[in-house]
């Protein structure tokens, strides 16, 4: 009867989840889809709570009250620029966890298990911890690269590609002495070795990624993270678990492969290379020249356009200027002006980051469009106004083939009549390229905080 009811509840949460990810996909649904999200997750641990032998109900819900209450404390001390290392790290979570189970699994093997079962259940508790541990490895990486508190340019090490094979044939030998264990002690071994290499797999994969990879690398750990729960739910022999595992896993993949085909990289090679590997050759040393133009200059110039396009970027999220720009815009409206935002698959530092900074400013959803949308308006419009954004925006990924970004879709920003670029400085953005969008002739500078420079330019406008 409660297995019954068990199965019904794990359908009805399954369903959930695929509303879920529906609803994520666009930020007019978002909430809705967060909701739905929540109330599968209550369901499935509910369901579980209730079918699961030899459960204390007080652990159980001891644990969640502190886990609730860390994620609480989270949700309200994380900025939305520190969303990315947020996600990274939950990611991490995911992994280990994966790899705790397993060898949980492996000290506490389920009775009646025998032949062609036992293997296939110790097939599923060796991938499960295989994976779970790049998982949680790479994912504390990519945290600490996100944080700054390691280097954002990857690590090349003399023959990687070799020594991540040996790594892997090293798993794949270790997997063997595993299943063809003849005791507890000796398969317990070889799993703990396995865990070891496979962390160091893990480390050496995130470390050999550029930082302009990162939001492709923020994206392929969450499908990661999703075969790791799939991997562990045929390991429980539970059904939901290896359901949100595989939309997870495959919604992951899927997006991974979206993001690369908007940066022109096969995912093949950003696994296992990375942007910002090329130094850059400085086109102010070549002879070019910089035209820097003052708030009020910028804001007679908003004034005479008829035609104006937004482009944010991560310094915009870094500065929260998100609010001022919103304001921005609906002062050029109330003018008469189009305005229009043209978002990049990888601005920011996680898919979607800009999208959901818009809309918490309150910029309507009908104007913020996407880079295939927007690209060919850019000739048509009047004044592009780019905000923190630099390596998306750089025209050298189309003209310069030696670019280490050579062949990544850009916003083609350079054919509006004039671009004014706001930014702190003329260092080089994330993947450590210099772009030559500042010193073309119908570009203008507008130095400084973007969040000082949007508030001035704000009160440019209301005079």
């Amino acid at each position: 009867m409660l297995n019954g009811i068990g199965n019904v509840a794990y359908l009805g949460a399954s369903t959930l989840f695929i509303l879920s990810l529906r609803g994520l996909s666009h930020p007019a649904t978002a909430r809705r889809g967060n909701l739905y999200g929540m109330l599968g997750m209550l369901i499935a641990v509910a369901a579980t709570l209730m079918i699961a032998p030899d459960v204390s109900l007080v652990i159980v819900l001891v644990c969640a009250a502190a886990g609730a209450a860390i994620g609480a404390l989270l949700a309200q001390r994380v900025a939305m620029t520190q969303m990315p290392q947020l996600v990274a790290i939950l990611h991490s979570f995911v992994g280990l966890a994966a790899v705790v189970t397993g060898v949980n699994s492996y000290l506490a093997p389920v009775a009646g298990l025998s032949g062609a079962e036992q293997v296939i259940h110790e097939c599923e508790i060796y991938l499960g911890a295989l994976i779970g541990t790049v998982t949680f490895a790479g994912s504390i990486v990519a945290f600490l690269k996100l944080q700054g508190t390691i280097g954002g340019k990857p690590l090349m090490l003399p023959g990687r590609h070799a020594l991540n094979l040996a790594l892997v044939a090293l798993a794949v030998v270790l997997g063997y002495r595993f299943l063809t264990a003849p005791s507890l002690q000796a398969g317990l071994l070889a799993l703990l070795t396995m865990i070891v290499v496979a962390g160091l797999l893990g480390v050496h994969l995130v470390m050999a990624i550029g930082g302009a990879d990162m939001p492709v690398v923020v994206s392929m750990l969450n499908s990661y993270s999703g075969w790791a729960a799939a991997a562990t739910g045929f390991m429980l022999d539970n059904d939901l678990l290896i359901t949100t595992g595989a939309l997870v896993g495959s919604s992951g993949a899927i997006l991974s492969y979206i993001m690369c085909r908007a940066m022109n990289r096969s995912f093949i090679s950003v696994i296992l290379g990375g942007f910002g590997t090329t130094k850059a050759v400085s086109v102010a040393a070549a002879g070019g020249e910089v035209i820097a133009a003052s708030v009020d200059e910028v804001g007679v110039l908003l004034r005479d356009a008829s035609d104006v396009i937004i482009v944010p970027g991560y310094g915009m999220a870094v500065a929260q200027a998100q609010s001022t720009i919103s304001e921005i815009t609906r002062q050029l409206v109330a003018m008469g002006v189009r305005v229009r935002f043209g978002i990049h698959p990888v601005a920011g530092r996680l898919p979607g980051h800009m999208n959901v900074l818009l809309a918490e400013a309150k910029v309507p959803y009908d104007i913020v469009l996407e880079m295939d949308e927007i690209n060919d308006d850019f000739s048509h419009a009047d004044l592009v106004l780019v905000i923190g954004a630099n390596d998306i925006v750089n025209p050298g990924a189309l003209e310069d083939p030696a670019s280490p970004i050579a062949g990544m879709p850009v916003l083609e920003v350079w054919k509006a009549r004039t671009v004014v670029v706001s930014k702190r400085s003329m260092a080089s953005g994330y993947a450590g390229v210099d772009n030559p969008l500042f010193y073309k002739d119908n570009t203008r500078m507008l130095f400084g905080d973007a969040k000082a420079s949007v508030d001035a330019l704000l009160k440019s406008l209301a005079v």
